[in-house]
């Protein structure tokens, strides 16, 4: 086990911009071949609101150039570099890319984010002719039986207000966002990873309903969850299954 509530605090409470290149999940191989796979070339794939590279650097592997977009800089400073990814630090909604130059679009768990119309908008100026849009996220995390019970409680009930808007969008795995375009069905996909303790709550500092609890001074809320999900846990070092369910909405150009 973690050794105290204030040892937890200061592992994961108090997070910088660096937990979200350490502690956010990569996706799936298999989610990068099929993303290329719908593109009508493979020269340029442009991936906005791309933070510190999840999808970012699986694309490289697929295509000629890669060009990773976010308005963070600190995002971006801590996104991996690669020999055919070229990072900007620009809004979804004015990509400064030229006319019909990208075969490939993706957003990654940052759509709920955007200005829709206006990102739409510039979608349809830089994708070539027969291009493709995918914008992707990853639902809700599934614990292994006895640990998801608590961790459901925290997410849905006890931090569940601090959540933005937004976050709906992404529970709904985008099915109610303005989709504008020819869809495309998409394969069922999951991360998995096998975490410990410190990895799991590193991650869960990365959420802004956890830094808005803590803004709140509701650290009452977050340090009896760590204590209690440490009970539950058992030995911190040990590994346990972590899930999440990716979901897409594929649109042709």
């Amino acid at each position: 086990m973690l050794s105290s509530d204030t040892d937890l605090s200061r592992n994961w409470f108090t997070q910088g911009g660096a937990a979200y290149a350490r502690f956010r999940p990569d996706y799936p191989p298999q989610l990068h071949a099929f993303l290329a796979s719908l593109s009508p070339a493979n020269s340029i794939a442009l991936d906005v609101g791309c933070g510190n590279g999840q999808l970012t650097l699986g694309l490289a592997k697929h295509f000629t150039a890669v060009i990773g977009l976010d308005p963070s800089a600190d995002q971006i400073a801590h996104a991996p570099r690669h020999k055919r990814i070229n990072y900007l630090v620009a809004p979804a909604e004015r990509i400064p890319l030229p006319e019909n130059s990208v075969d490939l679009i993706t957003a990654a768990q940052a759509a709920h984010w955007f200005n829709l119309p206006a990102f739409y908008t510039e979608v349809r100026r830089v994708a070539i002719p027969g291009g493709a849009l995918a914008l992707t996220s990853y639902g809700v995390l599934e614990l292994e039986p006895g640990l998801d019970e608590r961790f459901s409680l925290f997410y849905h009930e006890e931090i569940g207000q601090y959540w933005p808007p937004q976050r709906k969008l992404v529970d709904m795995g985008y099915a109610t966002i303005d989709f504008p375009f020819t869809e495309h069905p998409a394969p069922a996909l999951e991360i998995s990873r096998r975490w410990d303790l410190a990895e799991l709550l590193g991650y869960l500092s990365t959420w802004s309903a956890v830094r808005q609890a803590r803004d709140a001074g509701r650290q009452d809320i977050l340090q009896a969850f760590s204590r209690e999900m440490s009970e539950a846990w058992g030995d911190s070092s040990d590994k346990r299954l972590v899930r999440w369910p990716v979901n897409m909405r594929i649109g042709r150009l």
